[in-house]
Order: structure tokens, then sequence, then C-alpha cells
């Protein structure tokens, strides 16, 4: 995913020129201290929380599936690995996937498809189930849990006015918790 988000940033750079950051929702004006240090945290922590203890199991009673978190099985315990793997989920998830998703897919739909409300349910609907599918590593479950959070991701992106500071902290607290609850085995 940083490479893809790497890959995000030139054809931004290429089509917008000077303004490519802007066009991806690194806006100025909205890197704000109370919004990034307090606000984006503390809704990334209640979210996950939310998600582990009430989305989690109402989607694994209808699947009849549980999530496969055997893919973090190597990080319990282990302080070095969670400290690689913080990086690399900052890198690649906070980063990699809000820029790829949120600033340039998401913006690119609405450029090509406009901005009806209509455009905006499958804008969101679409990339969701896109950014689901990418963590097919955790089963039918987590594909699912994924593929909301990304739609919840999607919409707090829209009611932000397409502010991506706010999404990548968000979304990197996000991880943080559910880092804690895997170094700690808690769950």
């Amino acid at each position: 995913m940083a490479i893809a988000a790497l890959l995000t940033l030139i054809a931004s750079a290429v089509e917008y020129r000077k303004g490519f950051l802007k066009s991806l929702g690194f806006q100025r004006e909205k890197f704000k201290a109370k919004s990034l240090l307090i606000i984006a945290p503390l809704f990334g922590i209640g979210f996950f929380l939310f998600y582990y203890y009430v989305m989690m199991p109402s989607v694994v009673y209808l699947t009849g599936e549980p999530m496969d978190f055997s893919a973090f099985e190597p990080y319990k315990g282990n302080l070095s690995a969670i400290i690689g793997l913080f990086i690399y989920m900052w890198v690649s998830a906070a980063f990699g996937e809000e820029i790829v998703f949120r600033g340039y897919l998401m913006q690119q739909f609405t450029k090509f498809f406009g901005s009806s409300k209509l455009s905006l349910v499958i804008n969101i609907l679409l990339f969701g189930v896109l950014f689901g599918s990418m963590h097919a590593y955790q089963g039918i479950s987590g594909q699912i849990l994924s593929g909301v959070t990304g739609m919840i991701l999607a919409v707090v992106f829209h009611i932000r006015k397409n502010d991506l500071w706010f999404n990548i902290i968000l979304h990197g607290f996000i991880d943080i918790t559910a880092l804690a609850f895997i170094y700690y085995g808690w769950g």
C-alpha cells in the first residue's frame, strides 16, 4: 500500500502540479492541533472499541465465521515486532490507505461522476467493498468489518469536507488501539 500511495502522489502531482497535495485533501487550514491531537485520536480509540465489542461480535454471529487474526499471532507480547508493525501500519495503513482510498479514489470518482447524493452513496459503497476485499486474510467476517470501516472512514472524509489529515490520524489511532489489543492478547 505504501507503493500505491507513492504512485498516487506522483499521479496527483502530474495531474494537479503545484496544488496536488491540496487535491488529495492535505489542506493547510484543516491542520489544527485540537482536531488532530484530541478529537481524531479519541474518535479512533472509541471507534475501535465499538468495532471490537459491538460490530465484530455482530458480524461473527451473522456469518458464523470468526475473525482470522492468525497473521497477528507473532506480535503478541513481542515488543520489537509490535514496534515494527506500528511503523508499518502508520506508513501503509494510516497514510497509504487514506491517500489512496479517500484522498485519491474518492476524489477522482467525484470528479468523474459528480457529487450528487446517489454518486456519493455509490462512491462510499464501491470503495468500501474494495477496502474490505483487501483484508481477505482476516476471513469473510474481517472483510465485512473492514469494508464497513472503510465506508465509515469515507463518510467521515466527506463530512469533514475532504480533510485527509483528520482521516490519517483517525485511521492511525484505530490501528494503534488494535495493536495494544494484539500486543497484550486482549480478546
